[in-house]
């Protein structure tokens, strides 16, 4: 039933509920303790009382004790002896009635004796204090004791409790007020500060709102980042930077894919009207047309496999993880590197590594940065491949005498879809997604990749885990 109510109402509920369990503790315990007061103030009147009748003897058919004057005893105290059987055998200003007796007749307490008594060690007297109600609705203290000189029988002292019972009455009053008073003013409190303190999550959930209309660039407004609420607003701020950032690279990322494909398409298309329009007549243009065909949907192919390759990156879905001497893979992209282009010098030094990783997608990185020398750097062009262990890492090093990069180049340089030089790129058949694919085989390895330069070449490091 709590989980469907709002959260300022749990919260003031919460308050009032421990306000209230609080409250009400403090007022039993001042009860309690005023109660045991005042009954022990009585109790000690009435060892008073006993004190100034105890040697003194009751005389047959006396009002009272003997000797006993009315300065004697507090004016509204009842003095009475009676045998343990109930029988009065003499009464002093008792003329009021008590439970279970006529007028003029101490309190009936038969069971006084029975029940555990406290003993006096100077007389060995027994001694219990209860608290009884008249008929007249009044309670009385009454002191019970057997009395040494008196065996048999047993000494009743009673005082009222009238004075008292009114001070507790006005007491349970007063804190009924004062409760009710403190609990209605904290949930007026309680409700003031639950709504400032709410507030930021309102200003949170209109952002939501905002967001879930479309518009990625409303942020929440941080008051104090050091509250709980602040926290929450700093993480939903940066969730909201992420979010529009990935937007932004995922439109740009569709907008770039479809440019890149509308090229091959419209080719294709091109292609399929000249063949319409007769040259399946004409050998030569019939071959032109299925050579342009054929090569143009290779290149739809090979962008649709690297965008396949990437979305299964970004996902995080495992690759193969087995052994693979680093130094032999890269040799034999080297290899195949020097048939596709005998012209140029490419040095390689290697010395013996081992990662843990998936060969193929390995071999592709490689692959890649190679080939990037060939598409950015003019045609002779010496270039360099270093293969060595640094610590606990594999280090992969490409390094060409090209142009180089410029400082926004190399900022962007790994971006999908980035062309440093676009007409160079696009004419060798790039897409742009070369250097993007090395990035993130890397980071699925668990290393990374740096570029730099220094304005003429450019070198390109991978780090991987050592095995």
């Amino acid at each position: 039933m709590l989980s469907r109510l709002s959260l300022r109402t749990r919260l003031v509920l919460g308050v009032i509920v421990l306000a209230g369990i609080g409250l009400v503790a403090a007022d039993v315990a001042t009860y309690t303790s005023l109660r045991s007061f005042l009954f022990s103030r009585v109790d000690n009147t009435l060892n008073q009382v006993h004190t100034g009748i105890e040697n003194v003897e009751f005389d047959e058919g006396h009002a009272g004790p003997a000797g006993l004057g009315d300065e004697g005893a507090v004016p509204n105290d009842c003095v009475s002896l009676r045998t343990t059987a109930g029988k009065v055998v003499h009464a002093w200003n008792c003329g009021r009635p008590f439970p279970g007796a006529k007028a003029a007749s101490p309190p009936e307490v038969p069971a006084a004796l029975s029940l555990p008594a406290r003993a006096n060690t100077q007389r060995g007297d027994h001694v219990r204090f209860l608290t009884v109600e008249s008929k007249e609705g009044t309670d009385y203290r009454v002191r019970a004791s057997i009395e040494a000189q008196h065996p048999g029988y047993v000494l009743l002292i009673a005082a009222p409790l009238s004075s008292e019972g009114n001070t507790l009455h006005r007491l349970l009053l007063v804190e009924l007020l004062v409760t009710a008073a403190v609990l209605l003013a904290m949930v007026v409190l309680s409700l003031w500060i639950v709504r400032i303190g709410l507030r930021p999550l309102r200003a949170i959930e209109a952002t939501a709102d905002e967001i879930t209309a479309g518009d990625l660039s409303h942020r929440v407004e941080v008051a104090n980042e050091h509250t709980e609420v602040g926290h929450v607003a700093t993480a939903l701020n940066t969730m909201l930077s992420r979010i529009e950032a990935s937007d932004l690279r995922l439109r740009r990322f569709v907008a770039d894919a479809s440019h890149e494909l509308r090229t091959p398409l419209a080719a294709v298309r091109a292609y399929a009207e000249l063949f319409s329009r007769g040259a399946a007549n004409h050998p030569d243009d019939l071959a032109r047309s299925m050579s342009g065909i054929t090569r143009e949907a290779e290149r739809m192919s090979v962008l649709v496999e690297d965008l396949l390759l990437l979305a299964r990156l970004d996902e995080g879905r495992p690759l193969e993880r087995e052994p693979v001497q680093l130094d032999e893979l890269v040799h034999e992209a080297v290899d195949a590197a020097r048939a596709l282009d005998p012209e140029r010098s490419l040095e390689l030094e290697a010395e013996p590594v081992t990662v843990l990783g998936d060969r193929d997608r390995l071999r592709q990185i490689v692959d890649n940065l190679l080939s990037n020398v060939r598409s950015h750097t003019p045609p002779g062009t010496p270039a360099g491949v270093r293969v060595r262990r640094e610590g606990d890492r594999a280090v992969i090093e490409v390094e060409d005498s090209g142009p180089g990069l410029t400082p926004e180049e190399l900022e962007r340089i790994f971006e999908r879809f980035y062309r440093a030089d676009a007409s160079r790129s696009r004419a060798s058949g790039g897409v742009g997604l070369g250097l993007s694919i090395v990035a993130a085989v890397a980071r699925a390895h668990g290393g990374r990749v740096r570029a730099g330069s220094d304005g003429s070449g450019a070198t390109f490091r991978i780090e991987l885990p050592a095995a």
